[in-house]
């Protein structure tokens, strides 16, 4: 069949979602990972079959080359293949059935002489002779074509008669009118004769002659496109001993000992290449990539692929360009090469799903459940609630899990107290699944040894000591690829392809909190060890003695940490984890390119159905049906026969696929999520009011107006929302939350499961993931969401460092677009308000003015230019174009706690760090991910990171400034979660926060809060970072005075006198009990210091380090 000229082709007309020819169909069954090549029966030979039920082939047409040859062997027939849901086309040629059939026929006399030998070979073995009897098989059969037939019965069952191929040579033999019709008929002869055995149809050479493989019909991959054999020379030279007989011929050298023959397979979203069709391992693949924009000099549409011209005649050959990758292929003839340029590229650019048209933002996914498809999201508040949705997550995993993060601590629990969840420590977690044969892939990033203490080097030997099953690669090689200043920064858990975990949450020491945000552990019930964290302090030199503490908790506080994460289920989880399969195969690719103990490996097989079963709507799966599928067989996994060395390249799943299990009726079941933690009293942790608790598109014409929300009319918003709507206080009180405890005196840390309309956002390029071009879509989200706004932003981030548009430093333009929005608002003398909380000091070891904290000021520096200082703060331009009605627009805010680390011991107060990297847009959108606001960020060419836009779909009556308003379901919750946590609220006092911008609530209570709550931190600690201190020198008195007065503070004067002394008016002087003015204090909200160090140039000097490194590094 090497000579075939068959091609395959599309059905005209045929779309790309599946379409069920006849009720519902089986979930396709995949082998195991490597199969020998006798192992390819219909049911028993020892891995499933691609047919597991007869297709079913028409002859569409008959044509010949030339009017007047009549040779019946030059007819060319047109045939319509139909498989379940999938359709598609041959052309084959007389000669090329004849050769079928001729192979046909010497593999039915082979199977009779093997049937042979097993009769006598059990004869002997029954008169005592068998166990040193050896039975000689033919050697004409020793090569790949050998494939037994497993179904019982002799081979006679399998017979094709050579009568049937006769006709096909002699079609004007019959009564027929024309040589044409007879021949039609005649071929759908022959082929319902081998079309009606299953036996026949799986073996090799019907398969090889139909361009099925075992990739064919897996549903999850999408649908079949384009599959045949093609000549590749970037591959590892294999040994084959079919290679003497690659096409054309021989005689031509056409392969001159560099070119092996392999079976590609197009799919909607990728080109994967095998040795043979019938065979499961993966020899390379390319993952399809948005493509660069045409130059404006050239009209020409930039293609994937294309061909080309070789310098031998005879040679007829294109090429396929994507990301940093460009792989030539040979083929035997110039149809076949436009054939397959022509499939390629009309798959990859079709919008809206073509994977190289550029989507709304510049994203390489698009937006996700415009369709009822399954899209799913769920927000989660601090690590306590994140940390236990991952592990029950991980507890239920069946297939793999994908892991990748900044920064991982194999011995981080998962669940608190510790001593009673040994079983939740992230290594026993993969331990457990690994063992029960999950794979488990493990994306690290290998940091720059002297710059971070993370020790990668230290997680990555851990985590390969659990079980052969996990695999792990640290990604970049700084030397090879010269990546020293970037990181790769996004947070992704994903387990069986069914939920996807992302956010601002590493894996990692010191991610763990409640909603108390503690600021000490003294038993050590909650934070072990080095969990027990406070890099403003120190930075522990190891990790290795991860229960050894570093800090003296008796003196220092550990650094409270805010964060918001989020789960994804449906088309948005597949694409997170594309993203991470394209990132672990270009990581693997750099890392062990030619390793033979590291081979390819393909995908894990998951039981799907397809979106549509005929019908013209989306299917609704009922809880009843769901539960039969849950309990489907999952034995035929590709991962049963993984070597424990390998590192496989991934496929991604197709995107428009549901998995069975996520489309469950109600949520996703995780049991005991907030688990409830050890009782202290109020001397140990500050208590606060809130009680513990268990389209906008940048490339032109990319997508239609049609996939973008609307979010300046109501009119989508009345067909989409329900008939009645209840009021959002009502909603609130009443919302059944499966995860948690339904507690009427506790603020949700867990949101609602809710369908939503999501967006998978990312930056990459290059150096971290092998695009062609760097990917801004964070960047590009933040600035359109801004600038549709209507009413309110709400940011929480780590950093805030972005530029106006004259600002030549800094390249991120969220500074620009929240400047021209109220300035807007302001013209159009409407309400608008911009909120934005942030960390008070960065979280790096040292105090503001330690000779090592060179990075500390630096940041400050760089955020404070982009707040209040310089020409190119916002807070500058907007006072010289609003004059004191700024404050009515936008306003800074941090956080802060306070409690006692030991029974009898001082106050202590710290920061709670603002890690959360959230966006609220008018209580309709929700921003989440891993990206922070600066450069490194956003660019796409620095940092890797990870986001979503979330749209809501359901709405619940609110208001905005006094006006009717619909909030969205997930986004509004999430933002009543916050601000109760933030302002230390009730459930019960809801009602005050439902309207975001009205001034009772803007002012008389956000506000107001934060201002009360500075004054008395100010007064009972003098911490820092505050308005009165505006320089080091004056740092430096009030370290020395504290230390002279109490004898001991931490590094950022967080501890309180015994004994508060105040003078009146009169200059009597009173002592007062700082808890008492402590108590004063609602929830955790401050004002953000302005003024704080004001008076100082915080680059890095000379003399430091870091005056020497890029100052990219910092912003």
């Amino acid at each position: 069949m090497g000579g075939s000229m068959s091609t395959e082709k599309l059905l005209p007309g045929t779309d790309r979602s599946y379409m069920a020819l006849s009720g519902p169909s089986t979930p396709s069954k995949s082998t195991s990972f490597r199969l020998s090549a006798d192992a390819v029966g219909a049911t028993g030979g020892g891995g499933s079959p691609i047919f597991e039920e007869l297709p079913m082939a028409t002859i569409v047409s008959v044509s010949r080359p030339d009017a007047s040859d009549i040779s019946p062997l030059l007819l060319s027939y047109t045939i319509e293949v139909q498989y379940r849901q999938f359709k598609w086309h041959l052309q084959k040629k007389a000669s090329q059935v004849i050769y079928l059939h001729l192979a046909l026929k010497r593999r039915a006399i082979v199977e009779e002489f093997q049937e042979k030998q097993e009769q006598v070979k059990e004869w002997l073995q029954n008169i005592g002779v068998g166990d040193h009897t050896t039975i000689m098989h033919h050697g004409d059969d020793s090569d790949e074509e050998t494939v037994h037939f497993s179904h019982e019965g002799s081979s006679r069952h399998r017979h094709v008669p050579s009568s049937a191929a006769l006709s096909i040579i002699r079609p004007s033999l019959g009564g027929q009118q024309t040589v044409a019709d007879k021949a039609k008929v005649a071929m759908q002869g022959y082929l319902n004769h081998f079309l009606g055995n299953l036996d026949i149809v799986n073996s090799r050479e019907v398969c090889k002659f139909l361009k099925v493989s075992k990739l064919s019909f897996l549903q999850e991959y999408g649908p079949k496109l384009k599959e045949d054999y093609l000549l590749v020379k970037h591959l590892p030279k294999s040994i084959r001993k079919d290679d003497a007989d690659c096409f054309p011929c021989p005689r031509f050298n056409f392969c001159n000992n560099n070119w092996q023959k392999v079976w590609v397979v197009l799919k909607p979203g990728f080109l994967a290449f095998l040795e043979d069709p019938l065979d499961t391992q993966l020899l390379d693949i390319i993952i399809f990539d948005i493509l660069p924009s045409s130059s404006k000099i050239s009209e020409e549409k930039v293609q994937l692929t294309h061909e080309i011209k070789e310098s031998n005649p005879l040679w007829c050959a294109f090429r396929v360009s994507c990301g940093n990758r460009s792989i030539r292929l040979r083929t035997s003839s110039s149809n076949k090469v436009r054939d397959w340029v022509s499939a390629i590229n009309d798959s990859v650019q079709k919008p809206p799903e073509g994977w190289c048209h550029p989507h709304r933002y510049g994203s390489f996914a698009s937006p996700r459940g415009l369709t009822e498809d399954g899209s799913e999201a769920q927000w989660f508040i601090d690590g306590q609630a994140a940390f236990e949705a991952i592990a029950s997550a991980l507890e239920m995993a069946k297939s793999e899990i994908f892991i990748t993060g900044w920064w991982l601590c194999p011995e981080l629990y998962l669940r608190r107290p510790f001593q009673d969840h040994s079983s939740s420590r992230l290594d026993a977690l993969l331990e457990a699944k690994a063992k029960e044969g999950v794979q488990i892939y493990i994306l690290l990033y290998k940091e720059v040894a002297i710059a971070l203490k993370i020790n990668s080097s230290y997680s990555k030997r851990r985590l390969l000591l659990i079980h052969e099953n996990v695999r792990v690669l640290r990604y970049p090689d700084h030397l090879s690829t010269g990546v020293y200043y970037w990181s790769h920064h996004e947070k992704i858990v994903i387990v069986d392809y069914r939920i996807c975990f992302i956010g601002g949450l590493d894996l990692c020491f010191g991610r763990y909190d409640t909603v108390e945000h503690k600021v000490g552990d003294f038993s050590s019930l909650i934070w072990p060890g080095k969990d027990y964290y406070n890099p403003r302090e120190s930075e522990p030199n190891s990790w290795e003695e991860m229960m050894k503490d570093e800090l003296d908790r008796k003196k220092y506080p550990r650094m409270p940490w805010h964060d918001v994460h989020c789960a994804l289920w449906g088309p948005p989880c597949r694409d997170v984890a594309r993203h991470f399969v394209c990132r672990w195969n270009y990581a693997k690719r750099s890392k062990a390119p030619n390793q033979e103990d590291i081979p390819l490996l393909m995908p894990h097989h998951h039981k799907v159905i397809p979106h549509y079963m005929g019908r013209s709507e989306p299917i609704e799966i009922s809880s009843d049906k769901i539960e039969q599928k849950k309990n489907l067989n999952r034995q035929d996994s590709f991962s049963s026969w993984s070597p424990s060395e390998d590192i496989p390249l991934l496929l991604p799943k197709d995107s428009q696929v549901v998995n069975v299990d996520d489309i469950l009726d109600g949520h996703w079941k995780i049991h005991h999520l907030v688990q409830q933690t050890v009782a202290s009293e109020s001397l140990f942790s500050h208590q606060s009011a809130v009680e513990p608790m268990d389209q906008d598109l940048h490339v032109d014409d990319c997508m239609d107006d049609s996939m973008s929300s609307n979010l300046e009319t109501d009119k989508t918003l009345s067909q989409i929302t329900h008939s009645h709507k209840p009021s959002s206080v009502e909603w609130w009180e009443t919302q059944e939350r499966g995860y948690q405890d339904a507690s009427t005196d506790k603020t949700a840390q867990v949101g609602p499961r809710s369908s939503c309309s999501c967006q998978v956002i990312r930056s990459v390029s290059q150096w971290s993931a092998g695009t062609s071009q760097a990917e801004e879509s964070i960047h590009r989200a933040y600035c359109s969401l801004i600038e549709k706004a209507e009413h309110f932003i709400y940011i929480e981030n780590q950093f805030f460092i972005s530029g106006l548009k004259g600002d030549t430093t800094i390249q991120n333009r969220v500074l620009e677009a929240l400047f021209s929005r109220i300035l807007k608002a302001h013209k159009e003398k409407k309400c608008f308000r911009v909120i934005i909380v942030l960390p008070l000091l960065p979280g790096f070891q040292g105090g503001v003015d330690d000779g090592g904290a060179a990075t500390v000021r630096a940041i400050l520096h760089w955020q404070y230019q982009t707040i209040c200082r310089g020409e190119n703060s916002i807070l500058h331009n907007l006072n010289a174009a609003l004059g004191p009605k700024t404050h009515e627009y936008i306003s800074f805010y941090g956080l802060r706690t306070y409690g006692r680390l030991v029974e009898g011991g001082p106050l202590v107060t710290s920061q709670v760090y603002v890690h959360s990297k959230l966006m609220i847009v008018d209580d309709r959108i929700a921003l989440i991910g891993s990206a922070n606001i600066n450069d490194r960020s956003l660019l796409g060419s620095r940092d890797s990171e990870i986001g979503v836009v979330i749209e809501d779909k359901e709405y619940l009556e609110s208001s905005m400034n006094g006006q009717p308003w619909r909030a969205g379901k997930l986004s509004y919750g999430l933002r009543l979660s916050l601000w109760s946590e933030h302002l230390g609220l009730h459930p019960g006092d809801i009602s005050q926060i439902h309207d975001p911008i009205a001034d009772k609530t803007y002012k008389d209570l956000w506000m107001r809060t934060a201002m009360e709550n500075t004054l008395i931190y100010q007064d009972v600690f003098g911490c820092v970072p505050n308005d009165q201190i505006h320089s080091r020198a004056n740092f430096r008195q009030k370290m020395s005075h504290v230390r002279e007065k109490i004898g001991y503070t931490t590094i950022d004067l967080g501890v309180a006198p015994r004994v508060l002394e105040e003078s009146d008016e009169n200059g009597n002087v009173t002592s007062t009990d700082p808890l008492e003015r402590l108590k004063s204090v609602r929830g955790f909200i401050v004002c953000f210091p302005l003024e704080f160090m004001r008076e100082e140039d915080l680059r890095p000097m000379f003399h430091e380090g870091e005056f020497y490194a890029s100052r990219e590094v910092f912003y």
